[in-house]
């Protein structure tokens, strides 16, 4: 198996990768508002729950005003971690995509490649880190060979992939 040098390189992202991108921020904007809405709920509700479970056990002043804020405020004090860590794993990261308006183009070989059958679909695989497996066209898939070059391309932060060439 040959290996090529590694060759990136960054150009303008077209009108229709963009709009793809800003579609993809728009769809995980509103899945991060629902899971922070549905945890702010959770926040509230579980350590309400818990006094309950313990007034059921018997527990000496198990409706504490202090104990139910401080389990609001720790369960609030997590949430935000997760959401912040999801924040910045994936919606920063197309939006700053959006904001540099580039994408990268990775010269890959291509390492193998496969028919699947249950699927109907041709796939080539490759060397690069960023995407393994592309799904191809059929005409493609009996042009391709193992050891050929091929372009991909994607986002340079969030790493979409956009296509090949």
């Amino acid at each position: 198996m040959t290996s090529i040098d590694l060759v990136k390189y960054k150009k303008q992202l077209t009108k229709e990768e963009l709009d793809f991108l800003k579609k993809k921020e728009s769809s995980d904007k509103r899945v991060l508002w629902r899971a922070a809405r549905g945890l702010l709920i959770l926040c509230f509700v579980c350590p309400f729950f818990v006094a309950w479970i313990r007034a059921l056990l018997g527990a000496e002043n198990p409706f504490s005003l202090f104990y139910y804020f401080l389990a609001v405020f720790f369960l609030m004090f997590l949430s935000g971690i997760g959401l912040y860590w999801s924040y910045t794993q994936h919606l920063q990261k197309i939006q700053k995509d959006i904001a540099s308006g580039t994408k990268t183009v990775e010269k890959t070989l291509i390492t193998r490649k496969q028919f699947m059958p249950t699927a109907g679909t041709y796939h080539v695989y490759t060397e690069s880190p960023v995407k393994i497996s592309i799904e191809v066209t059929e005409e493609d898939y009996r042009s391709f060979h193992p050891g050929d070059t091929v372009f991909i391309t994607y986002s340079t932060h969030s790493l979409q992939y956009f296509g090949y060439f």
